[in-house]
């Protein structure tokens, strides 16, 4: 019997809320836009998360590295290598062992040449220069800022920042927009790589066609919670293999199977269904979806569904 990986990064029902003023109102309130989420990421693994645009991917990534605004109010437990991820050890791992790809390349310094950035505190210029040949980006690149850069060479510097250690943890932000698809695959492969050496990856994405390439296990969003965690395997295999319906009907709607689309909209935060947040879109809802619905082990993954067999 194989021994079992090691998890590296935990969250347990993390809840995130903005305290703000709503439509119409004279007064703050707190909107919870994530909900009980739970998900983790075990040593030389890959999960890809997905989901609709609003469904709270980014924020996942934003309320483990503490860099949520100051009117979120964040709940529940993050935990890297079983030790609570508070603000104060987030940034003694930051940069090291965990490294950030974020969405945007406006986190790139705008007053500071790109080989400095990418260099840091613990990297040097022979494998900054050793990242950048990989990534197809020569010499003439280190001393431009980042106003100099196009879109995807901008995004090949993010991720070269990421690699240039080998982190125990990489929490990447869709970082192959931009990219063509030889170089997203590339980019992947080398997360491939780093997770066969040990090290585990976080990857949120719409590029889920590459995800299949790459990823062990893939966790659907949905309007601010994790609906369903199941093996690469399952997805590639088809809606027969998966456990939640809104799995089912995502994998529908991929370009291959001709955009298929289901009726209605993901809920907004502040005007929640009670109980299964994808009722009132599911064919088979009835009085049991009202209720409490925690996640659960099911067929080798895990699913937030009372119905699911």
């Amino acid at each position: 019997m194989s021994e079992e990986k090691k998890t590296v990064l935990n969250v347990e029902d993390l809840t995130v809320a903005f305290n703000m003023y709503q439509k119409g109102a004279f007064k703050k309130t707190d909107l919870e836009v994530i909900h009980k989420l739970s998900i983790d990421v075990k040593e030389g693994e890959i999960v890809a998360v997905v989901g609709s645009s609003g469904s709270g991917k980014s924020l996942l990534a934003h309320s483990i590295l503490h860099i949520l605004p100051k009117n979120a109010k964040v709940g529940g437990k993050i935990e890297y290598c079983g030790k609570e991820l508070d603000d104060k050890y987030v940034k003694e791992l930051l940069g090291r062992d965990i490294a950030f790809i974020p969405q945007s390349v406006d986190y790139l310094d705008p007053l500071m040449h790109v080989d400095k950035q990418v260099i840091g505190v613990y990297g040097n210029k022979e494998r900054q220069r050793e990242v950048f040949d990989r990534y197809h980006l020569d010499e003439r690149v280190d001393t431009l800022y980042p106003f100099q850069l196009s879109g995807g060479m901008a995004r090949r510097v993010l991720i070269s920042s990421a690699v240039m250690e080998e982190p125990k943890l990489i929490i990447a932000d869709e970082p192959t927009p931009g990219l063509n698809v030889e170089m997203a695959m590339e980019t992947l492969n080398n997360f491939r790589e780093l997770a066969d050496k040990g090290t585990a990856v976080l990857m949120i994405t719409h590029d889920i066609d590459l995800a299949f390439e790459v990823a062990d296990r893939i966790a659907v969003f949905y309007a601010g919670t994790v609906v369903e965690i199941a093996s690469t395997l399952d997805f590639i295999m088809g809606r027969g293999f998966l456990r939640h319906p809104y799995s089912a009907a995502f994998v529908d709607a991929l370009p291959q199977k001709k955009f298929k689309p289901i009726e209605g909209t993901q809920p907004y935060a502040g005007n929640l269904p009670s109980g299964c947040l994808f009722a009132d879109r599911c064919p088979y809802r009835d009085d049991e979806c009202a209720g409490e619905i925690p996640m659960r082990d099911l067929r080798g993954g895990k699913v937030r569904c009372v119905h699911a067999t």
